[in-house]
């Protein structure tokens, strides 16, 4: 048994529980809120304690030429359906030109049409022109590959190679967490060392 001073789990998770914390002059250090915008603009408006101010999550997920897109498409269902409201949450694919005729079929039937047919919300899709060119969906703006959507809604582009993924996540990346899908080593490692974001997944969901 440790020092039970040490960590404190609050039970209480309601925003009136959050607002003591926020005003709890002397008895908290430093606030760091983890979460969406509203939280993060709550604590800054709000808080009389000290409190570092978290960014954003635009995170992305890169399908690379090889990856398994079974294991792929799983992936990004969960990445962008299983909580869309949380920072982490995937809101731009990125998707190897050599893939895309196959891929982006078989996204569409997971994120819109079998979400559909099950009640769910269904994915909206935001596409560049080369996957507009493959399937169905709402034509995309520069904007959309800048925007912390929070919602079901998912930028698709399509991208010729590795590091043309890698520096599309450099140029419009918060730093908060991608991904790379891919059976390449090589691939990955580059990703690995050349993406600077918090967290930086192999065939895994942000």
């Amino acid at each position: 048994g440790g020092d039970s001073d040490i960590v404190n789990i609050v039970e209480d998770t309601t925003h009136a529980s959050a607002q003591v914390l926020m005003t709890a002059d002397g008895l908290v250090d430093l606030l760091i809120p983890r979460g969406g915008k509203g939280l993060i603009r709550a604590c800054v408006e709000n808080a009389s304690v000290p409190c570092i101010e978290t960014g954003t999550g635009i995170c992305h997920v890169y399908v690379d030429r090889d990856a398994d897109l079974n294991m792929a498409v799983k992936i990004i269902e969960n990445a962008k359906t299983s909580r869309p409201s949380v920072c982490n949450a995937e809101e731009v694919c990125l998707v190897h030109r050599d893939i895309a005729k196959e891929f982006l079929p078989k996204l569409k039937a997971a994120l819109v049409d079998k979400r559909r047919e099950a009640g769910l919300v269904p994915v909206e899709l935001r596409l560049d022109e080369a996957a507009a060119e493959i399937i169905p969906g709402t034509a995309a703006t520069e904007l959309d590959f800048d925007t912390e959507f929070l919602d079901y809604i998912l930028a698709v582009r399509v991208v010729d190679s590795v590091e043309e993924a890698i520096a599309h996540i450099n140029c419009h990346s918060t730093g908060h967490s991608e991904a790379i899908l891919t059976q390449t080593r090589a691939h990955a490692d580059l990703f690995t060392r050349l993406v600077d974001s918090a967290a930086v997944y192999v065939n895994a969901s942000t």
